[in-house]
């Protein structure tokens, strides 16, 4: 089965939220559970076992949502990160399965000792 397309994608920047409206429905993602769950190479690896662990994404934002023709977008983050391709198939995978994978991320979190907090000093650019 293949994923429904949204009709409207709109980027909710105070909340730090995607909002993706199909048809008949309306989901918001929040920006850190869409960088830590980049379809990049960088973040997943090429193989489950060479993934990264992202931390420190709790406050990342969105500079862009770009269409790349009709099956997917490009998100680029406020923290530089700007790879990977965000395929309907693959969000609507992300706002099925959001409780679980999200659960599962901050359980990884625990076990590595790491932290959702940025670390160091917050420099934005304006």
């Amino acid at each position: 089965m293949t994923a429904p397309i949204p009709t409207k994608i709109h980027y909710h920047k105070k909340a730090r939220e995607l909002e993706l409206t199909y048809d008949d429905e309306s989901h918001r993602l929040p920006v850190e559970y869409l960088r830590v769950y980049s379809p990049s190479a960088e973040v997943r690896g090429h193989h489950p076992s060479q993934a990264v662990l992202q931390v420190g994404k709790k406050d990342v934002g969105l500079k862009n949502v770009e269409p790349v023709g009709r099956y997917a977008i490009k998100l680029a983050f406020d923290d530089g990160h700007d790879s990977g391709l965000y395929s309907w198939d693959y969000l609507f995978e992300l706002i099925q399965n959001r409780e679980t994978y999200w659960a599962d991320y901050l359980e990884r979190l625990e076990k590595a000792g790491a932290s959702r907090e940025p670390l160091g000093i917050e420099i934005k650019q304006l």
